[in-house]
């Protein structure tokens, strides 16, 4: 059978004008500022007159540890929200904005799949509204005003080899990881070394991201760390002055941006940091908006539940106050399988021994997230590969997790496809027995959170760091930082540091190659065997088969 692909699929939807979406929640036109006909931005007048409103029901969309067989986590989210709207709830769905490096590299497209998809699908995963590009800039003009500090005369006294304000680019590129800046004589200042990140790894993508207005965004990026003297005391953002025209530069990209599911129903598509080098959350202001407009809010947390989850409990939850009444975790026959042992190409061919012995990565997931009080529902998304069989071992294996596994058909046949898993969610969410608990309290020592995270929830026996590296944590606490939750910066792929092993192992290490302080957004980062902060593209990037085709539609974005 053959099957249209997602930006197909995309290409043929009913669109409805943004206003009419506005409408939907109650947003005046006047309060809807359009990027043309099926994008808006909402404006920040219109949120704040919602202070005050009750709080709609907070729903968690997670998933097992990404597969090359795919988990359609973000699909799974949006064919939720539809089916909550379906079944005559008010929902409003919540996701992260795309990254061009993943897009042109090897992840794809985040918008969706199938017949559960946001839209307009090429704008969102390219250029969208202009947001990140508004945080890339934000961030390297305060690079620019650091190096243009020092060489004007330093008055700050800033010592050039502790800079620790890096530079952004919203592209996957591995020769930019280390550089050198600054050569080519007197008049280009000072050489240093120094390098880039991602820009969905930059502080200020995280900030925007846990602020919640103008004036807490420009405090917080006032409070970012970008250098230190030679005695070691901290140089501040607004000691560089640069404070107040990063927040003019991000005053657009703070509004979340309003668009639609291929159901013509609301979605708010509002930052990106990603979640294994960032905390992997779509903005704190569009899901406290989304929760004042909508009965239900259902928003997701990236990559696995040991990341995305963890952090969107520890870090964003903690932080804006949210408390969540359901976990949904996205599972797959086929990534069971693969976590089974089954190799890629044989995916197809039903194996329910190699689903079961793969499930285990599932119930660790499971046991995670009900760690932090919250009811869990597990979704299999369906392939069309999938048998009675291989479904129903899953089934049973959740049930024996104390858990409800629920098949979903979201991808072929969008809201009709997830009723069974929306009814679940209203069940569980309206019982009333979520008792959300952060992992840890803030007062506990910083590296104690890290071996806490560690052993409970990636179960290591152990977490490797240099004396250095403890010596920098204890430093932060005394300075007036141990309260802050920390960031694990580690591979998504599995529990452990090591990409390649599979399912859900025990006794093992966690190594600690370097901690960060990120005070403007409000946590530490600790950054864990051999993750980067600026990833490469692979052997055969996407790039090479994106192109503009001879009716002028973009093709090869999936």
């Amino acid at each position: 059978m053959a099957f249209k692909c997602d930006i197909e699929i995309a290409r043929e939807a009913k669109k409805r004008p943004i206003q009419e979406i506005g409408d939907k929640l109650g947003i005046p036109t006047e309060h809807l500022l359009p990027y043309g006909h099926d994008k808006a931005k909402v404006s920040q007048d219109f949120i704040t007159s919602l202070e005050g409103k009750k709080d709609g029901k907070l729903i968690l969309v997670t998933a097992i540890n990404p597969t090359p067989a795919g988990e359609g986590k973000t699909t799974t989210t949006v064919g939720l929200g539809d089916g909550l709207n379906r079944i005559g709830k008010k929902a409003v769905i919540c996701i992260r904005e795309a990254s061009l490096g993943p897009n042109f590299g090897m992840k794809g497209g985040a918008a969706g799949g199938g017949h559960a998809q946001v839209v307009p699908m090429e704008e969102m995963n390219l250029h969208f509204t202009g947001d990140f590009h508004a945080i890339t800039s934000a961030h390297n003009l305060l690079s620019a005003m650091i190096d243009n500090h020092i060489y004007w005369g330093n008055e700050l006294e800033i010592d050039a080899r502790r800079v620790s304000w890096r530079r952004v680019l919203d592209m996957n590129d591995r020769a930019l990881r280390d550089t050198v800046v600054n050569l080519g004589g007197v008049s280009n200042g000072f050489p240093r070394q120094t390098g880039f990140d991602i820009t969905v790894a930059s502080e200020v993508m995280a900030i925007l991201c846990l602020s919640k207005n103008l004036d807490d965004l420009q405090q917080r990026l006032g409070d970012i760390v970008v250098a230190y003297r030679r005695d070691k005391t901290p140089v501040y953002c607004r000691d560089i002055k640069a404070d107040g025209a990063m927040t003019v530069l991000l005053k657009d990209a703070m509004q979340p941006n309003l668009v639609q599911t291929l159901e013509n129903n609301p979605a708010f598509v509002h930052g990106g940091p990603f979640a294994n080098i960032a905390h992997g959350c779509n903005s704190v202001i569009a899901t406290k908006t989304a929760l004042k407009l909508g009965d239900y809010v259902v928003t997701e947390a990236g990559f696995g539940a040991d990341l995305g989850a963890e952090k969107f409990f520890d870090i964003k939850c903690r932080k804006a106050g949210l408390k969540p009444s359901a976990a949904v975790i996205v599972a797959t026959v086929r990534a069971m399988k693969m976590n089974g042992g089954v190799a890629k190409a044989d995916l197809n061919n039903e194996n329910v021994d190699a689903v079961k012995k793969g499930c285990p990565n599932l119930g660790r997931h499971i046991a995670n997230v009900k760690g932090f009080g919250v009811p869990v529902v597990v979704a299999i998304n369906h392939f069309h590969s999938d048998t009675d069989a291989e479904v129903q071992a899953v089934k049973e294996y959740v049930a024996e997790q104390g858990s409800e596994a629920i098949l979903c058909q979201h991808w072929a046949k969008g809201s009709e496809g997830t009723i069974d898993l929306a009814n679940k969610v209203v069940e569980m969410a309206e019982s009333g027995s979520a008792n959300f608990a952060p992992l840890y309290p803030d007062e506990m020592p910083l590296f104690q959170k890290i071996e806490t995270i560690a052993k409970r929830i990636y179960h290591a026996d152990e977490v490797l760091a240099d004396k250095s590296i403890r010596d920098q944590l204890k430093t932060w606490e005394e300075a007036g930082y141990g309260n802050l939750p920390v960031c694990m910066a580690k591979t998504q792929y599995r529990f452990t540091t090591d990409p390649n092993r599979r399912g859900a192992p025990t006794g093992h290490s966690v190594p600690v190659r370097e901690v960060r302080l990120s005070a403007g957004a409000g946590f530490i980062v600790a950054i864990c065997g051999e993750i980067m902060t600026m990833p490469g593209l692979p052997r055969t990037p996407a790039a090479e088969t994106i192109r503009i085709n001879d009716e002028g539609n973009v093709e090869g974005l999936f």
